[in-house]
């Protein structure tokens, strides 16, 4: 999907966006940005690569990052409702994964998870990208966060 179109339809929509980034490390608003005329549609990033960062930024519960993990859906879903609470956006998404190298037999490179918030609501999924490389998996995150959004928007 082009981040044209991406634009168009949340532009349609006449709702503005923010981003929650860990993993992507911007990659999300620097693909929205690419484009003339996207400050119709992007209020503001946030990266969040620490999890100070997601605590003092976002709001993100110490508790939830001791019990799953800053790689979780309950992480992602409270890095979204943080970045929609700390903004002028109507939604957000969030990422949060294990680019690579690395992870382990619990956690393993190429996990992303994803939060988008609007409304009062919040949709989390996790994907397994497997060990495609940093490069790739952090590619295939934008896309697929921008993917979430334009599901969300109906």
């Amino acid at each position: 999907m082009s981040a044209e179109a991406f634009i168009r339809a949340v532009a349609d929509k006449g709702w503005m966006l923010a981003t929650a980034e860990s993993c992507t490390g911007g990659l999300i608003a620097a693909r929205i940005t690419d484009v003339p005329g996207s400050s119709k549609v992007l209020d503001r990033g946030f990266v969040t690569y620490s999890n100070a960062a997601k605590i003092e930024m976002l709001g993100v519960a110490r508790a939830t990052l001791d019990t799953h993990g800053a790689v979780s859906e309950p992480v992602a879903a409270e890095m979204a409702r943080g970045a929609l609470d700390r903004s002028h956006a109507s939604i957000a998404v969030a990422v949060t994964g294990i680019a690579g190298p690395g992870g382990s037999e619990h956690k393993p490179e190429g996990r992303v998870c994803f939060g988008v918030a609007w409304d009062d609501k919040v949709r989390t999924e996790t994907v397994e990208f497997g060990p495609l490389g940093r490069d790739a998996v952090r590619a295939a995150s934008v896309e697929h966060a921008l993917a979430m959004v334009l599901d969300a928007l109906g």
